[in-house]
């Protein structure tokens, strides 16, 4: 019952990066030196290493070299939903974000609720996924809150969790039933958190924007009820549990408290949720229609708070692409979500670590180490002897978020227009290339696009 990542045949990759800064919290480095990647494989760290012969020499000189980032939580909408995103559009632009492993969530069609459509999706994505993908299995057959997915076949198949996402575990009898049998399998149970008893109507936070636009409210309550629920259920039954994109102070609380009596329980925040407010909606732009809406300003302060001490653990970007028919409608009626994977890195450096709220380490941390523990991934690390994944960026070079430059099929992103730092050249994923500019031997000193 060991967890499977899966990606298509690549060739190993063979670089030294010459003169990087090095920077990777987990193994309390940075500084800058060269990298050498032999054969898939990081091969030695240190300054002025020798070029052997057949590896290319790439000038990092200025630039700097992070882990790969580890995202537990896209929606890749294979299989039935490919005209918003499929397996090698998604995984495309997960490597030309950074991203060097991403797990896949199971709202799919039909919904990946057995092992039979689990084993399937592994098959395209041996074929088609330029970076490692992983996939979480339904807790309900359909999704519908009434009866478990047979979990022990679908860890047999290789899931690295369950969830409903994009619905509530309604029933706190069958969500009891799931840590019972996820326990023992040893995966964790990801929760989406929403009494939709109180966001039926709802769409935005409700407040005082809400009010003003006379749009329906989504009460934050919402969200922490459910999160208090989940967490004494956890408790008493000693399960391991992951909580998906909180949005607000009074969830964050939640887990601090859940954390302190002993709950084995990771958490994220999305980079949308931790750089904007609801106040951006007064635009009434539908690509700022999201699930879990956004919220005031003080539950941004809270979850940045959350991030700075370890109380919110992970960063995902619940990457939700959407089609232009589902968008370009009216607030109230377009869709929730939007997408993430190739602005996430940028929009924290941009919002957050350029103007000191938070350290570029803590960043970092947020989207690789904390990812892989919550979900027992082996972290990416730029030390010697392990399989080279790292992504080379240009943290100084700024560009303009616009629908034409996105790989992902789809670019609801609540970030267009948006002028934003972090350009990423260079991304290995399990040893490989899986993503290059054209001018990375340049170091992107190109015009800005």
């Amino acid at each position: 019952m060991t967890p499977v990542l899966v990606r298509r045949p690549a060739r190993p990759a063979s670089l030294l990066l010459r003169g990087g800064r090095l920077v990777d919290p987990g193994e309390g480095l940075d500084d800058v030196l060269d990298l050498l990647v032999d054969e898939g494989r990081i091969a030695a760290v240190g300054p002025d290493l020798e070029l052997p012969d057949g590896v290319e020499e790439v000038d990092a000189a200025g630039a700097t070299v992070l882990p790969a980032f580890v995202d537990p939580h896209v929606h890749l909408r294979a299989p039935g939903q490919e005209h918003k995103e499929d397996l090698e559009s998604g995984t495309r632009a997960a490597a030309a974000g950074g991203y060097g492993v991403v797990l896949s969530m199971p709202n799919t069609e039909p919904v990946l609720d057995s092992g039979a459509v689990l084993s399937a999706l592994l098959e395209r994505a041996a074929v088609e996924a330029c970076v490692p993908v992983g996939f979480l299995g339904a807790v309900s057959l359909g999704q519908r809150g009434e009866q478990l997915t047979e979990m022990g076949d679908l860890a047999d198949r290789g899931a690295w969790g369950f969830t409903d996402d994009g619905r509530p575990v309604e029933s706190a009898g069958l969500l009891r039933q799931a840590f019972r049998y996820a326990g023992p399998l040893g995966l964790p149970v990801a929760l989406h958190l929403e009494d939709r008893s109180l966001t039926r109507g709802g769409h935005m936070h409700e407040g005082a924007v809400s009010a003003g636009l006379g749009l329906g409210g989504w009460p934050s309550v919402a969200e922490s009820a459910l999160a208090a629920r989940d967490l004494r259920l956890a408790r008493y039954e000693d399960a391991r549990v992951h909580l998906q994109h909180l949005s607000c102070r009074a969830s964050v609380e939640e887990v601090a408290w859940a954390r302190a009596v002993g709950v084995r329980v990771s958490c994220e925040a999305t980079p949308h949720h931790l750089t904007l407010t609801d106040d951006a909606v007064r635009s009434l732009d539908s690509n700022l229609k999201m699930n879990p809406p956004l919220a005031s300003a003080d539950d941004r302060a809270a979850l940045i708070d959350g991030v700075r001490d370890g109380t919110i653990d992970v960063i995902a970007t619940d990457h939700a692409p959407h089609a232009p028919e589902d968008k370009e409608v009216p607030f109230e009626a377009a869709a929730f979500g939007v997408t993430g994977l190739e602005t996430a890195f940028p929009v924290l450096l941009t919002e957050l670590v350029r103007p000191g709220v938070l350290p570029l380490g803590t960043v970092v941390a947020r989207m690789t180490t904390g990812p892989a523990r919550a979900f027992g991934i082996d972290p990416p690390r730029l030390t010697v002897g392990t399989t080279a994944a790292f992504a080379l960026w240009d943290l100084e070079d700024s560009w303009t978020v616009r629908p034409e430059r996105f790989l992902s099929r789809s670019a609801n992103s609540a970030f267009l227009g948006r002028r934003l730092h972090g350009r990423c050249l260079l991304t290995v994923a399990d040893g490989s290339v899986a993503f290059r500019e054209a001018d990375v031997s340049l170091l992107g000193r190109t015009a800005a696009r």
